[in-house]
């Protein structure tokens, strides 16, 4: 016989919650790595987002990748999974942010999410993309609430100890 689950169960169960933070921490990582090959060229697009003070656009280019790279690695491993999750949180709450202003801006950039080189495309497509980039990141940002859905029932369940 088959157990039912009803959607809570199935939504926090641990089979889903592993593959969530396995997919999330893949996409950091993958994320990370054009970043970390040339650095400048994330430089430049961080500089075209227009939100960071100069002076700090080359810091950001150096220690954001490792940030994503460590925690895309700790979602994979399962170490620091409700810190970890919570920080991509946050970092995906930033680029929606960052994203969405340029957006109203009319300020069509790539955002160097996947790919540092600079594409040759138009200023419409360009804005087509930022769209759908925010909205990959409202999904992935769903991943997270998932995976902080799951590990506070299973920490609450947990009994406690002396």
């Amino acid at each position: 016989m088959i157990a039912r689950l009803t959607p809570r169960e199935a939504l926090t169960s641990p089979w889903l919650t592993v593959r969530v933070q396995i997919a999330l921490g893949i996409f950091f990582v993958v994320a990370a790595l054009p970043k970390l090959v040339d650095p400048p060229s994330f430089a430049h697009m961080i500089y075209n987002y227009r939100l960071v003070p100069g002076a700090f656009v080359n810091f950001f280019a150096l220690v954001m990748p490792w940030f994503e790279l460590l925690l895309g690695l700790a979602l994979i491993l399962g170490i620091w999974t409700r810190t970890s999750a919570a920080l991509v949180g946050a970092l995906l709450l930033f680029f929606i942010a960052a994203i969405s202003l340029n957006l109203a801006r009319g300020n069509a950039i790539d955002c160097g999410c996947f790919d540092v080189s600079a594409a040759n495309r138009t200023v419409e497509e360009r804005l087509t993309d930022m769209r759908l980039v925010v909205l990959r990141d409202v999904g992935m940002l769903a991943m997270v609430a998932q995976i902080l859905w799951a590990k506070g029932r299973a920490g609450a369940a947990a009994p406690v100890t002396s």
